[in-house]
């Protein structure tokens, strides 16, 4: 029986960077990762550390939404070629309700003879958590469903009363720990179906994500760095609490073949992180965006009015 363990959290949560935390372990090499998009473009599998053909990505929108189907044949085409890995990691989409998902994983008759009851592992993170847990039935269902709460960003500030108070709510007997201390092993602890049942049965249901949209900017000619920088600082402050998520990988000009690493959540937009080399064939720019009534033509005009004017005073 293969182990699963499904990771889930809002958006901006860190599943992807603690994803490649686990990877980078000489332990956990050999896990084949389903990594669930919501967007036009996928970015996750890029950034997942050791990217390689036990990546897949489902970029048929969130998991909630998509045919159920979907992740049952993903799965069962993976263990086709089980002599490649030992164990499944499902990274959700931060929007997604991993309700429907789990529901498959235990009522799909091949994936119940080949594979565990999966593991729920929930980020939550100290910055946004609880206006996500307040705002989003989605955010609500991760926490509830999770066999195991982990509290990150801890760097940035401490979890706060209130949020401590909303995850008591919410989901009482889960264990709680820092992503800081968490060991790889959490992800693939045992997981009692009754139980999983029985939180499946307290979960919210909703039909739609509202007014969220997604939106990818592509750009196949590398950016100034300060056109970059521009750009994020005018995107906090012009779109602020509608920008739910913000991810990319973008060409930069002054450093050509080291791509930067974008991320930003609401008002907070972390300075790039920069790779040594690109992690797949395709070199151009692409930024994803996740908001609530942010049009695709603000911030794709916002870009090109920043890079003219940024290639004219270099040009000067």
């Amino acid at each position: 029986m293969i182990p699963v363990s499904v990771v889930t959290g809002f958006l901006g949560s860190g599943k992807t960077t603690l994803i490649s935390r686990v990877l980078r372990d000489p332990v956990y090499a050999r896990t084949a990762v389903v990594v669930n998009e919501f967007g036009e473009i996928g970015l996750d599998h890029d950034l997942i550390a050791n990217s390689n053909d036990s990546v897949l990505t489902l970029s048929t929108g969130c998991l909630c939404c998509t045919v159920q189907t979907d992740l049952a044949r993903t799965l069962m085409a993976l263990f086709d070629r089980r002599d490649t890995y030992d164990r499944v990691i499902v990274e959700t989409s931060g929007l997604a309700d991993p309700s429907p998902m789990l529901q498959v994983m235990m009522t799909d008759r091949d994936v119940l003879a080949t594979h565990q009851i999966p593991a729920v592992v929930t980020l939550v993170d100290t910055v946004h958590g609880d206006l996500a847990l307040a705002q989003h039935a989605e955010a609500r269902n991760q926490v509830a469903l999770a066999d195991v709460l982990l509290i990150s960003k801890t760097d940035l500030a401490e979890p706060a009363d209130r949020l401590l108070q909303m995850l008591d709510d919410l989901n009482p007997a889960a264990p709680r720990r820092r992503t800081t201390e968490a060991d790889p092993s959490i992800f693939f602890g045992s997981s009692s179906p009754q139980a999983l049942s029985r939180r499946l049965m307290a979960t919210e249901r909703r039909r739609s994500h509202g007014q969220i949209e997604t939106f990818t900017i592509t750009r196949d000619k590398p950016l100034p760095a300060l056109a970059l920088t521009l750009l994020l600082q005018a995107i906090a402050e012009h779109c602020g609490p509608r920008l739910l998520r913000l991810k990319g990988l973008v060409a930069i000009q002054e450093m050509p073949g080291q791509p930067a690493v974008i991320h930003g959540v609401r008002h907070v937009v972390s300075p790039p992180d920069f790779l040594h080399r690109w992690p797949s064939a395709d070199e151009t720019t692409r930024i994803a965006f996740i908001t609530r009534n942010v049009p695709r033509h603000f911030v794709s005009r916002l870009l090109d009015a920043i890079e003219e004017e940024v290639r004219d005073a270099m040009a000067a």
